[in-house]
C-alpha cells in the first residue's frame, strides 16, 4: 500500500506509526500489529489506529520515525521471533544464548511494544535468570552499541546499586583514585526513581553531556571524568529495559547485574568496585542476599574479562545530610575540603581504599584527601568538563522555600527511612529542581529533646514545599521513640 508519511508528534520515544481506520482496515493491520515501511531505505512501526490524527491515505510517523517523509510503500510485517522467546520465558524456560540475544537485538531495534517489552521484565522478575543466562544476556547488552578503550592496563569503576538516601560517595572516590594516578573514566546515570543520580550531582559543577570523542579528551587532560553515560551510546538496551521497569518499580538481581556490568564493558573498565548496599529500606534486604548477589556479580565479571570485587555495606541509615542535586553536592565539596559530613567522607575513603587495592595501587585514601590532593583532582576534573574549579561548598545553596519537621516527643531516633526520605524530596521537585530536596539533622541512635529539628525540606516553590509538608504530616521518616521503648525495639 502507498501512503504520504507525515510527521506526528504525541509525545513518545516509541517507534509507533499512525494509521487511519480506512487504511489499516485496507491493510488488515491491527493496533500493535508492525508494519514494514519501504522508502530509501526499509525501517519497523508498531500500529496504532486513529482517525483524528491521519487522513485516509497518510501515515503518521511519530519521533523516533520522523526522518521518513514522501511516498512510503507500507506491508504488514510479522511477529518478532523474540515474542516467541519472551513466552518462554514467561513459563520459566531457561533461554539459550541466541535467544537472549534476538530479545536484545529486537530490543534495540524498537521491533517489541510496550506490552511486550514490559512482559519480559515481568518474566524476568518473577522467574529469575540463571547464572548462564545472565552471562549471556550481559555479553549480549554489551556487544550493542558504543565503546570506550583506553591506552591504561588498569581502568578502574565503581558502581552502587543504590537505594540509600545521600549515597553520593562516586565523586569523592573518583578524585580520590585518579589523584594517585589511576584511570578513572566514570559514566554515571542520572537519577530515575531517587532524588538525585551521580550525574544529577556533578551537574551542578560542571557539564555532563559529552561525546566519546569529548570524553576520551578530558580523561586524557584530567586522567578521569564525571560524566552522564546517556550521552553516549553504553549499552543502550539497557536504558529501554529501565524505561519498562521503572512503572512496575522492580529491579530483579540477574537484569541489574546485567545491566551494571554491560555498561562497565562497554566504557572499557577493567577494574571494578560494586557497592552492594543491603539492609531494611535496601535493594537487598539481607546479609545473605547481598553475599550471594556479589558472587553473582563476580562470577559474570570473570566471564566477561572483567576484575570484579564487591562491598557489601550496611544500608540502612542515608549518608551524608543533604538529598537532592545540590544539597549532596555541597556535601562532597565540604568533604573534599577536609570537613565533613563524616558518615560520607568515611565511607568515601573506605571504598577507595578498597578499590586502590584491588588495582594494585599501594595508596592511602586518607592521606590523598587530607593533603588536599584529592580536592585539587576534583578541581582539574571539573575545570576540563567545563565548570568553576573554585566553587565553593559555601556557594551550593538550597531553594529559598523551605520547612523544618520537629520532633513531637523526647527520645532515640530508632530508624532514618530512606525510602521516605527519598520520596519527600522528589515531592519537593528534586532532581528536576536542582537546589531541592531535605537536609537530615539526625541520624540512627541520635538522642532527641521534644522540638529539636529533625530534616529541613528545602523547594524552589511554594506549592512544591506544600506538597512535601503534606507528604511530611502523613509519614514518620524520623522515627523517634522514648529510650526504654527504644531499648525494647533494639533486642
Amino acid at each position: 500500500m502507498q501512503l504520504e508519511a507525515v510527521t506526528i508528534d504525541i509525545g513518545t520515544s516509541r517507534p509507533l506509526v499512525l494509521l487511519n481506520t480506512v487504511d489499516s482496515d485496507e491493510l488488515g493491520a491491527h493496533p500493535l500489529d508492525r508494519v514494514r515501511i519501504a522508502s530509501d531505505g526499509t525501517t519497523t512501526g508498531i500500529v496504532k489506529v486513529t482517525d483524528e490524527l491521519v487522513e485516509p491515505g497518510t501515515i503518521g510517523m511519530t519521533e523516533p520515525l520522523d526522518h521518513v517523509r514522501g511516498s512510503v510503500d507500507v506491508t504488514l510485517a510479522g511477529i518478532p521471533e523474540s515474542v516467541r522467546y519472551v513466552r518462554k520465558k514467561l513459563d520459566d524456560v531457561e533461554l539459550k544464548a541466541h535467544e537472549l540475544e534476538t530479545i536484545v537485538r529486537d530490543i534495540h531495534e524498537d521491533r517489541l511494544s510496550d506490552v511486550e517489552l514490559g512482559a519480559y521484565v515481568s518474566a524476568v522478575y518473577a522467574n529469575g535468570l540463571s547464572l548462564e543466562e545472565t552471562k549471556h544476556l550481559t555479553e549480549a547488552m554489551s556487544n550493542v552499541g558504543q565503546h570506550l578503550t583506553w591506552d591504561s592496563t588498569v581502568v578502574a569503576d565503581k558502581h552502587s546499586i543504590g537505594g540509600i538516601a545521600g549515597n553520593c560517595v562516586t565523586p569523592v572516590m573518583v578524585a580520590i583514585v585518579t589523584a594517585a594516578g589511576i584511570t578513572m573514566p566514570k559514566t554515571s546515570s542520572r537519577a530515575v526513581t531517587s532524588p538525585a543520580g551521580t550525574a544529577d550531582v556533578v551537574e551542578t559543577f560542571c557539564d555532563v553531556e559529552f561525546t566519546i570523542d569529548e570524553i576520551e579528551a578530558i580523561v586524557a587532560e584530567a586522567n578521569g571524568c564525571l560524566v552522564w553515560g546517556g550521552g553516549v551510546e553504553l549499552s543502550p538496551v539497557d536504558d529501554a529495559i529501565i524505561r519498562a521497569e521503572n512503572p512496575l518499580s522492580i529491579d530483579p538481581p540477574g537484569q541489574l547485574t546485567a545491566s551494571v556490568l554491560s555498561k562497565k564493558q562497554s566504557a572499557g573498565s577493567t577494574h571494578v568496585l560494586i557497592d552492594i548496599p543491603y539492609g531494611e529500606g535496601a535493594k537487598v534486604e539481607s546479609l545473605v542476599s547481598a553475599r550471594k548477589f556479589a558472587d553473582d556479580l563476580k562470577r559474570v565479571g570473570n566471564h566477561l574479562g572483567i576484575d570484579v570485587s564487591c562491598a557489601i555495606t550496611h544500608g540502612t541509615d542515608p549518608i551524608g545530610r543533604g538529598v537532592g542535586p545540590v544539597l549532596e553536592a555541597r556535601d562532597v565539596l565540604s568533604v573534599l575540603e577536609g570537613a565533613g559530613p563524616e558518615s560520607l567522607r568515611l565511607k568515601s575513603v573506605r571504598l577507595a581504599d578498597i578499590l586502590l587495592e584491588h588495582c594494585g595501587v599501594d595508596a592511602s585514601a586518607i592521606d590523598i584527601l587530607e593533603s588536599g590532593r584529592a580536592l585539587e583532582q576534583f578541581r582539574r576534573i571539573v575545570a576540563a568538563q567545563n565548570g568553576d574549579p573554585d566553587v565553593k561548598s559555601d556557594d551550593l545553596t538550597p531553594g529559598g522555600e523551605s520547612t523544618t519537621v520537629r520532633a513531637e516527643r523526647s527520645g532515640i531516633a530508632t530508624r532514618v527511612d530512606n525510602r521516605q526520605l527519598c520520596d519527600l524530596a522528589r515531592r519537593a521537585g528534586a532532581p528536576l529542581d536542582a537546589r531541592a530536596g531535605l537536609v537530615l539533622h539526625r541520624t540512627v541512635s541520635a538522642p532527641i529533646k521534644d522540638g529539636d529539628p529533625l530534616y529541613t525540606i528545602h523547594a524552589e516553590t511554594p506549592s512544591k514545599l506544600a506538597e512535601a509538608e503534606g507528604l511530611a504530616e502523613r509519614l514518620e521518616a524520623v522515627r523517634v521513640r522514648s529510650k526504654a521503648d527504644a531499648l525494647v525495639e533494639r533486642r
